[in-house]
Protein backbone atom coordinates (compact mmCIF):
# COMPACT_ATOMS: atom_id res chain seq x y z
CA UNK A 1 0.00 0.00 0.00
CA UNK A 2 2.90 2.39 0.70
CA UNK A 3 4.29 1.58 -2.28
CA UNK A 4 1.35 2.68 -4.31
CA UNK A 5 0.70 5.76 -2.28
CA UNK A 6 4.70 6.57 -2.84
CA UNK A 7 4.41 5.99 -6.48
CA UNK A 8 1.14 7.92 -7.06
CA UNK A 9 2.98 10.64 -5.33
CA UNK A 10 5.92 10.54 -7.55
CA UNK A 11 4.04 10.14 -10.91
CA UNK A 12 1.17 13.28 -9.46
CA UNK A 13 3.31 15.32 -7.63
CA UNK A 14 5.19 16.90 -11.47
CA UNK A 15 2.12 16.93 -13.23
CA UNK A 16 0.50 18.76 -10.69
CA UNK A 17 3.20 21.37 -10.72
CA UNK A 18 3.62 21.51 -14.74
CA UNK A 19 -0.43 22.62 -14.52
CA UNK A 20 -0.15 25.17 -12.05
CA UNK A 21 2.61 26.73 -14.11
CA UNK A 22 0.23 26.34 -17.12
CA UNK A 23 -2.10 28.17 -15.43
CA UNK A 24 -0.20 30.63 -13.94
CA UNK A 25 1.56 31.21 -17.80
CA UNK A 26 -2.36 31.70 -19.13
CA UNK A 27 -3.42 34.15 -16.86
CA UNK A 28 -0.31 36.67 -15.86
CA UNK A 29 0.22 39.32 -17.71
CA UNK A 30 3.16 39.41 -20.28
CA UNK A 31 6.17 42.11 -19.76
CA UNK A 32 4.52 45.36 -19.91
CA UNK A 33 5.71 48.32 -22.92
CA UNK A 34 6.86 51.65 -21.29
CA UNK A 35 4.43 52.77 -23.53
CA UNK A 36 1.39 51.55 -25.37
CA UNK A 37 0.12 53.78 -28.91
CA UNK A 38 -3.42 53.90 -29.28
CA UNK A 39 -5.03 55.37 -32.68
CA UNK A 40 -8.30 56.92 -32.29
CA UNK A 41 -10.01 56.51 -35.31
CA UNK A 42 -12.42 58.79 -36.49
CA UNK A 43 -14.90 56.57 -38.53
CA UNK A 44 -16.61 59.03 -40.57
CA UNK A 45 -15.34 60.91 -44.37
CA UNK A 46 -18.19 63.59 -44.24
CA UNK A 47 -16.63 66.78 -44.91
CA UNK A 48 -18.92 68.89 -42.72
CA UNK A 49 -18.86 66.08 -39.75
CA UNK A 50 -18.42 66.31 -36.43
CA UNK A 51 -16.62 63.21 -35.94
CA UNK A 52 -13.62 65.26 -35.36
CA UNK A 53 -14.52 67.57 -32.91
CA UNK A 54 -16.34 64.47 -30.73
CA UNK A 55 -12.48 62.63 -31.40
CA UNK A 56 -10.65 65.25 -29.90
CA UNK A 57 -12.81 65.97 -27.06
CA UNK A 58 -11.80 62.06 -26.38
CA UNK A 59 -8.06 62.54 -26.94
CA UNK A 60 -8.41 65.76 -24.37
CA UNK A 61 -9.87 63.51 -21.62
CA UNK A 62 -7.60 60.76 -21.97
CA UNK A 63 -4.12 62.37 -21.58
CA UNK A 64 -3.29 61.29 -18.43
CA UNK A 65 -3.95 57.86 -18.76
CA UNK A 66 -1.03 56.11 -17.85
CA UNK A 67 2.16 54.94 -20.33
CA UNK A 68 -0.73 55.61 -23.43
CA UNK A 69 0.60 57.45 -26.31
CA UNK A 70 -2.59 58.63 -28.61
CA UNK A 71 -2.80 59.62 -32.20
CA UNK A 72 -5.85 60.72 -34.12
CA UNK A 73 -6.22 58.78 -37.42
CA UNK A 74 -8.50 60.13 -39.83
CA UNK A 75 -10.17 58.60 -42.23
CA UNK A 76 -10.98 61.19 -44.65
CA UNK A 77 -7.79 62.17 -44.80
CA UNK A 78 -6.78 58.76 -46.01
CA UNK A 79 -9.36 58.66 -48.43
CA UNK A 80 -9.18 54.94 -49.25
CA UNK A 81 -11.05 53.69 -52.29
CA UNK A 82 -13.82 51.29 -52.06
CA UNK A 83 -11.80 48.11 -51.29
CA UNK A 84 -10.15 46.98 -54.40
CA UNK A 85 -7.25 44.55 -53.39
CA UNK A 86 -7.77 41.28 -55.90
CA UNK A 87 -6.42 38.96 -52.53
CA UNK A 88 -8.25 38.22 -49.44
CA UNK A 89 -6.65 40.42 -45.85
CA UNK A 90 -6.95 37.23 -44.23
CA UNK A 91 -3.76 35.54 -46.49
CA UNK A 92 -1.58 38.78 -44.55
CA UNK A 93 0.01 41.67 -45.72
CA UNK A 94 2.61 39.92 -47.77
CA UNK A 95 -0.64 39.37 -50.39
CA UNK A 96 -1.46 43.44 -50.97
CA UNK A 97 -1.11 44.40 -54.12
CA UNK A 98 -1.82 48.35 -53.82
CA UNK A 99 0.51 51.17 -52.25
CA UNK A 100 -2.67 52.58 -50.40
CA UNK A 101 -3.44 49.08 -48.72
CA UNK A 102 0.17 49.08 -47.77
CA UNK A 103 0.63 52.21 -46.31
CA UNK A 104 -2.74 51.58 -44.21
CA UNK A 105 -1.38 48.32 -43.23
CA UNK A 106 1.63 49.74 -41.82
CA UNK A 107 -0.52 52.53 -39.88
CA UNK A 108 -2.69 50.18 -38.28
CA UNK A 109 -0.25 48.08 -37.44
CA UNK A 110 2.03 50.53 -35.44
CA UNK A 111 -0.91 50.73 -32.33
CA UNK A 112 -1.43 48.36 -29.65
CA UNK A 113 -5.23 49.16 -29.53
CA UNK A 114 -8.18 51.61 -30.77
CA UNK A 115 -10.68 53.47 -29.74
CA UNK A 116 -13.46 53.78 -32.54
CA UNK A 117 -15.24 57.01 -32.72
CA UNK A 118 -18.10 56.67 -34.53
CA UNK A 119 -21.78 58.34 -35.58
CA UNK A 120 -24.76 56.73 -36.31
CA UNK A 121 -25.83 57.00 -39.71
CA UNK A 122 -29.36 55.65 -40.23
CA UNK A 123 -29.07 53.10 -37.64
CA UNK A 124 -25.82 51.80 -38.66
CA UNK A 125 -22.41 52.79 -38.36
CA UNK A 126 -20.81 54.41 -41.63
CA UNK A 127 -19.12 52.79 -44.81
CA UNK A 128 -16.13 54.25 -44.57
CA UNK A 129 -15.36 52.53 -41.53
CA UNK A 130 -16.40 49.07 -42.72
CA UNK A 131 -14.71 49.65 -46.01
CA UNK A 132 -11.23 51.17 -44.11
CA UNK A 133 -11.97 47.46 -41.47
CA UNK A 134 -12.04 45.41 -44.30
CA UNK A 135 -9.01 46.28 -45.77
CA UNK A 136 -6.65 44.50 -43.62
CA UNK A 137 -7.11 41.22 -40.55
CA UNK A 138 -3.45 40.80 -39.39
CA UNK A 139 -3.39 44.46 -38.46
CA UNK A 140 -6.44 44.48 -36.11
CA UNK A 141 -6.47 40.33 -34.90
CA UNK A 142 -6.07 40.29 -30.87
CA UNK A 143 -6.17 43.87 -30.15
CA UNK A 144 -8.15 45.75 -27.27
CA UNK A 145 -10.14 48.38 -28.43
CA UNK A 146 -12.70 50.82 -27.75
CA UNK A 147 -15.87 51.53 -29.62
CA UNK A 148 -17.41 55.03 -28.60
CA UNK A 149 -20.70 56.06 -30.72
CA UNK A 150 -22.58 59.50 -31.25
CA UNK A 151 -25.83 60.53 -32.92
CA UNK A 152 -29.32 61.48 -32.29
CA UNK A 153 -30.79 58.68 -31.32
CA UNK A 154 -29.58 57.00 -28.17
CA UNK A 155 -25.67 58.45 -28.63
CA UNK A 156 -25.18 56.12 -31.66
CA UNK A 157 -26.14 52.80 -29.24
CA UNK A 158 -27.40 51.00 -32.56
CA UNK A 159 -24.50 51.80 -34.50
CA UNK A 160 -22.01 50.68 -31.91
CA UNK A 161 -23.47 46.96 -31.47
CA UNK A 162 -23.16 46.27 -35.37
CA UNK A 163 -19.54 47.72 -34.73
CA UNK A 164 -18.71 45.20 -32.53
CA UNK A 165 -20.47 42.38 -34.20
CA UNK A 166 -17.89 43.30 -37.40
CA UNK A 167 -14.68 43.74 -35.00
CA UNK A 168 -15.69 40.34 -33.25
CA UNK A 169 -14.57 38.32 -36.01
CA UNK A 170 -10.80 40.01 -35.50
CA UNK A 171 -11.10 38.45 -32.18
CA UNK A 172 -10.74 41.92 -30.40
CA UNK A 173 -10.43 42.74 -26.94
CA UNK A 174 -13.20 44.74 -25.99
CA UNK A 175 -14.16 47.14 -23.18
CA UNK A 176 -17.35 46.20 -21.34
CA UNK A 177 -18.12 50.36 -21.26
CA UNK A 178 -19.19 51.93 -24.63
CA UNK A 179 -19.85 55.41 -24.32
CA UNK A 180 -23.12 56.85 -26.48
CA UNK A 181 -22.77 60.49 -26.93
CA UNK A 182 -25.86 61.76 -27.31
CA UNK A 183 -26.50 64.80 -29.59
CA UNK A 184 -29.08 67.38 -29.73
CA UNK A 185 -29.81 70.06 -31.90
CA UNK A 186 -28.80 72.96 -29.85
CA UNK A 187 -25.58 71.71 -29.32
CA UNK A 188 -24.96 72.84 -33.08
CA UNK A 189 -24.52 76.12 -34.46
CA UNK A 190 -25.42 78.02 -37.68
CA UNK A 191 -22.91 75.31 -39.68
CA UNK A 192 -23.84 72.81 -37.97
CA UNK A 193 -20.58 71.94 -36.13
CA UNK A 194 -20.41 71.38 -32.42
CA UNK A 195 -20.77 74.65 -30.41
CA UNK A 196 -19.21 73.53 -26.84
CA UNK A 197 -18.15 69.89 -26.63
CA UNK A 198 -16.24 70.17 -23.41
CA UNK A 199 -19.43 71.29 -21.86
CA UNK A 200 -22.38 69.07 -23.23
CA UNK A 201 -20.12 66.25 -23.32
CA UNK A 202 -19.13 66.25 -19.62
CA UNK A 203 -21.77 64.04 -18.66
CA UNK A 204 -20.06 61.54 -20.81
CA UNK A 205 -16.49 61.80 -19.44
CA UNK A 206 -16.48 59.01 -16.54
CA UNK A 207 -17.98 56.19 -18.92
CA UNK A 208 -14.71 57.56 -21.50
CA UNK A 209 -12.34 57.07 -18.69
CA UNK A 210 -13.82 53.72 -17.29
CA UNK A 211 -13.30 52.16 -21.25
CA UNK A 212 -9.71 53.58 -21.24
CA UNK A 213 -8.64 51.95 -17.31
CA UNK A 214 -9.87 48.56 -19.22
CA UNK A 215 -8.23 49.10 -22.01
CA UNK A 216 -5.31 49.33 -20.21
CA UNK A 217 -5.71 46.01 -18.03
CA UNK A 218 -6.53 44.45 -21.71
CA UNK A 219 -3.11 45.56 -22.94
CA UNK A 220 -0.99 44.06 -20.36
CA UNK A 221 -2.09 40.54 -21.79
CA UNK A 222 -0.96 41.41 -25.18
CA UNK A 223 1.46 38.81 -26.53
Amino acid sequence: MRFILSLFLMIWGPLSLSGQEAHLANTNPVKEKSTYKIGIIIGSTRPNKIGGQVAEWVFQQVQEAPNLQFTLVDLEKWNLPLFNEPGMPLNGPKTYVHAHTKKWGHEIASYDGYIFVTPQYNCGYPASLKNAIDYLYAEWKDKPAIIISYGFQDGGAKAAMQLKQVLESFKMKFSSTMPAIGLAPQMLNEKKKLKNASEDFKPYREAVLNAVNELVESLKYLS
